[in-house]
């Protein structure tokens, strides 16, 4: 019997140092990988950047990181007045400050069903070859099908004319939602205008496509309703005043340079 209980009791001592010495290693593998992880998402970002931009060719020419330290500049906001503020924007992640309710704000009208939006973003500064500001690079976040879908909007200097629609994250059904990554429909967004000349939020995606020389309309995703609803939803909710409608308003009256 004693024989048994030692042999139970070494058992149990064996799997209780396995576990400690498994535990052990996963948390010094988490803590080495966790820089090159965080510099990988950096670069994913900034690759999206770069694409929303225009500028993605010549990043995969030169390289990514130079041609975003190069023509890119980041500058945190507080949303509500449209203000630039003092913050790190390589440090700032949008899902982790709307999860926090000291750092975001329930919106009046969750049109984009976001449940909470974080009262500080990022935007994105993108100069041509003379230094001048030419294209304004917006994050976007809202309600897809199946969850959230992350992207950007990049605007011109007008803050009007669509420079282009760029989703960066989603869990959209592949061949249907997910065709918000298809180069082929990401192309129907440049030069489409996203207010009308009263200034009302124009833009919408138009079930059967949008008659040619309709400067507000995108076709929708053949076979994802709730996708394309989605898309127009969250880019209404961000272009207005619960959005980044008091930076637009800040830029048209005081400039960009």
């Amino acid at each position: 019997m004693s024989s048994k209980k030692e042999s139970f009791i070494g058992t149990v001592g064996f799997v209780m140092v396995v576990c400690l010495v498994c535990a052990a290693l996963v948390s010094v593998s988490a803590v080495q990988l966790k820089p090159l992880q965080t510099a990988n998402k950096l670069l994913d970002k900034q690759t999206k950047i770069l694409e929303a931009s225009g500028l993605l060719e010549l990043g995969q020419e030169k390289g990514i990181v130079p041609t975003y330290n190069q023509f890119v500049t980041a500058k945190m906001i507080d949303v509500a007045t449209g203000d630039y503020i003092d913050g790190n924007a390589d440090l700032f992640e949008e899902r982790r400050d709307a999860r926090d309710a000291e750092k975001s704000s329930k919106p009046n009208n969750d049109i984009a069903g976001i449940s909470r939006r974080a009262d500080t973003q990022v935007v994105y500064l993108v100069t041509d070859g003379s230094g001048s500001v030419n294209t304004v690079i917006l994050p976007i976040v809202g309600s897809g099908l199946w969850d959230l879908m992350y992207g950007f909007i990049g605007l011109e200097a007008d803050m009007n004319t669509v420079k282009s629609v760029v989703y960066s994250d989603h869990k959209e059904t592949p061949g249907l939602g997910a065709e918000v990554m298809n180069p082929k429909w990401k192309a129907l967004w440049p030069g489409k205008k996203m207010y009308d000349d009263n200034g009302d939020i124009a833009i919408r995606i138009v079930k059967g496509g949008a008659k040619s020389g309709d400067m507000h309309g995108v076709d929708a995703l053949s076979g994802a309703t709730l996708t394309s609803v989605g898309v127009e939803k969250t880019i209404h909710f961000w272009l207005g005043e619960e959005g980044y409608g008091p930076y637009i308003s800040n830029i048209r009256e005081k400039g960009l340079n």
